[in-house]
């Protein structure tokens, strides 16, 4: 699921069938220098359909804000328009969040001192958190998940042993079309059960009290009535409109705060 469309969810009709993942479309990563520190890398995995609504915009508005942030988009989807497709597919997501942490590991040993974070939009955020069951525990500095249509359900520990600073999730109860609507019908792009994390928040899973030390890393932020300023009126997209991108995510993607800390 990914920006918003003239049609509906039920409307859209796309193939299902399994292509391989299309080339990298970001620009190469820099070990740029920024005031005597290192230029943070942002690799983001849009959401479902290929059209790059996200990154675009983390792109632009810190670019317009002069910010020193690498933003780059990570390609995964089947292509352009295949919504249907990328939210069902749950091998696909899982093969490109493979992907994902192959580059991050390539990454880290051409540019070590570089700060990595992941930030995943919808169905993107299925991507983004295999990414991080696939790499060791902290190999990267923060993981940002917006309207993320995995299930609440979702085991988080692998994510949050794997981002040194956690992992922080915006979510909406208004998010009724895309995660309501639209995951009733076709389910979570992770299969899990129950409601979108995206609507409702993720739901810890406690086995141990290594296991509570590892929740604490984790930050939800509910939608607001009162955030309707930032252009983040609740829906599927608000999460990434420039006013909301300035007033709470972008600080957190800067932030230079103790690792588990926001």
């Amino acid at each position: 699921m990914s920006r918003p469309v003239s049609i509906t969810l039920v409307a859209v009709v796309l193939c299902t069938g399994c292509i391989g993942l299309p080339a990298r479309t970001s620009e190469p990563v820099t070990c740029a220098r920024v005031d005597g520190g290192v230029r943070n890398l942002v690799l983001v995995a849009d959401g479902a359909g290929g059209f790059k609504a996200a990154s675009t915009s983390l792109r632009e508005t810190a670019a317009a804000d002069g910010l020193p942030l690498q933003i780059q988009t990570f390609a995964w989807t089947h292509g352009h328009w295949r919504i249907i497709a990328d939210q069902v597919d749950r091998g696909h997501a899982r093969r490109a969040g493979a992907e994902l942490a192959r580059e991050v590991a390539v990454i880290a040993r051409s540019c070590p001192a570089m700060p990595v974070a992941l930030v995943g939009h919808s169905a993107g955020c299925a991507v983004v958190l295999a990414a991080a069951e696939a790499l060791p525990a902290g190999s990267i500095d923060r993981i940002v998940l917006l309207s993320p249509s995995v299930s609440s359900e979702h085991d988080l520990r692998p994510a949050l042993a794997c981002a040194r600073r956690g992992v922080d999730v915006f979510y909406s109860e208004d998010d009724l079309l895309y995660l309501g609507l639209g995951v009733a019908i076709f389910g979570n792009a992770d299969r899990g059960p129950n409601a979108a994390a995206g609507r409702t928040g993720f739901h810890p899973v406690f086995a141990s009290a290594k296991d509570a030390a590892l929740y604490a890393k984790l930050r939800q932020y509910p939608w607001q009535p009162c955030l309707d300023w930032t252009g983040n009126h609740g829906g599927h997209y608000g999460a990434y409109q420039p006013g909301f991108l300035r007033a709470a995510v972008l600080p957190l993607l800067l932030t230079d705060a103790p690792p588990g800390e926001p």
